[in-house]
């Protein structure tokens, strides 16, 4: 189970990292009014819009596999074995010996709770 997580949590930095390499690497939208009137952008390697639908589909699938990863550590981080050994569930099985109420005129009984006087 350790070695799944673990995993998923290191797609889940790539993805991350992959995610914020593209989104510092696009440009703006008022960029592409530039390369509409003859800008130097427009001679790109992907052509005058083609790195925009390359790109953003490239950092939408980033992100879709960081959301998966993200819910699949999260259903993962609250499933627990029936015996998980957690304090609280210890607890709540321990039922109290006595009420208050009871136990203070048993020891009033008993003579304990007297005071000397002097």
């Amino acid at each position: 189970m350790n070695i799944l997580v673990t995993t998923i949590l290191t797609v889940q930095m790539l993805s991350a990292l992959g995610m914020i390499g593209l989104i510092l690497v696009q440009h703006g939208k008022g960029a592409d009014m530039g390369a509409a009137f003859g800008s130097g952008g427009s001679g790109s390697l992907f052509g005058a819009s083609g790195s925009a639908n390359f790109l953003s589909r490239t950092t939408a699938v980033f992100a879709t596999v960081f959301f998966v990863c993200t819910l699949a550590l999260a259903y993962f981080g609250n499933l627990r074995p029936a015996s998980s050994g957690s304090v609280l569930e210890g607890a709540a099985a321990v039922a109290p010996a006595a009420a208050p109420a009871a136990v203070a005129p048993a020891v009033a009984a008993s003579g304990a709770a007297q005071i000397p006087s002097k």
